[in-house]
């Protein structure tokens, strides 16, 4: 009497080779080669899976439709190396972008989830001195508990209504606004977004978001209104980024100015959209695109070292 528990290892063991050697597997074709039903070749896939899973090998067998077959892919490991570890936990603790009690938590579920097990304690030892005297960002607002909520607006197009605390008159403002991106800079969270009503805002024709610190957002409501975008064309987060310096709002303009630092390198990793126009006997004439009049705050602070043409 044949073994049947004997066949079914046999056939895993067949499929399982095909896969790793990047084979497509038809159900129809394998039943007929051994001589089974298709259900006993799915039965056999799904204890491959299993075994994969339990095994923690990085493998998935997956049914690729245009292929009409299973096929295996490889994944890459989940685990991140020291090194990057150590470079995501350092830039964290620079940030100083949220409170001690939800700062530390992020780091420590880092090193738990994906730091080798025999790695954990140096890792931890390299940052513990800076844990222990992190400073907070003086606002002293929960950032995360609003994060995600605010993402989902975004990437639903969903009207939401903020209560604002401006900083120029310490007072709560109420603007209804269509938002477009969650942005970091120098310590702060910040979301971008377009007015809905510009009746009463200081230049109702710029084409481009105001820029709101979330920790100043005091409450918000995510409305079921939806929105269409009528930026999609004309604003991109990325190119944004790029030109706006400090996170003051304002108009697209264009400034030119000579340097005669010692590093053109830092101007033109602070200074995105920059480009050397000429460089003579180390005086560097530099153009960049910017919005708003944050730029001129980063000028100002560098002294002789800048002329504004």
């Amino acid at each position: 009497m044949r073994d049947r528990g004997s066949d079914k290892t046999a056939r895993v063991l067949g499929l399982y080779t095909k896969l790793l050697n990047g084979h497509i597997v038809n159900r129809a074709i394998e039943a007929s080669l051994y001589h089974v039903n298709e259900r006993s070749i799915d039965r056999d896939i799904e204890s491959l899976r299993c075994f994969l899973a339990e095994q923690h090998l990085m493998q998935e067998v997956i049914y690729d439709r245009q292929k009409r077959g299973y096929r295996l892919v490889n994944h890459t490991p989940a685990s991140l190396s020291n090194s990057e570890i150590l470079a995501v936990c350092k830039i964290l603790l620079e940030s100083r972008s949220m409170r001690k009690d939800e700062m530390l938590p992020i780091l420590d579920k880092l090193i738990e989830c994906c730091v080798p097990e025999q790695s954990k304690k140096a890792v931890s030892e390299l940052i513990a001195n800076e844990k222990y005297h992190y400073i907070e960002p003086h606002h002293g607002q929960n950032i995360l508990p609003g994060l995600w909520d605010l993402g989902q607006a975004i990437a639903e197009h969903r009207v939401v209504e903020i209560a604002y605390e401006r900083m120029k008159e310490p007072r709560l403002v109420q603007r209804r606004v269509l938002p477009a991106g969650i942005m970091f800079s120098e310590y702060y969270f910040y979301l971008t977004a377009f007015l809905e009503d510009k009746s009463t805002f200081d230049n109702p024709n710029d084409l481009f978001p105001t820029i709101y610190r979330i920790d100043r957002i005091r409450s918000f409501h995510v409305l079921d209104e939806t929105f269409r975008v009528p930026y999609k064309d004309r604003f991109q987060e990325g190119e944004f980024r790029k030109r706006v310096q400090f996170m003051y709002g304002g108009r697209l303009q264009t400034v030119r100015f000579t340097y005669t630092g010692p590093s053109i390198e830092a101007v033109l990793d602070r200074l995105p959209t920059a480009e050397i126009i000429s460089e003579h006997d180390g005086v560097y004439e530099v153009r960049a695109e910017v919005f708003g009049k944050g730029i001129d705050m980063w000028l100002k602070s560098q002294g002789e070292y800048v002329n504004i043409i």
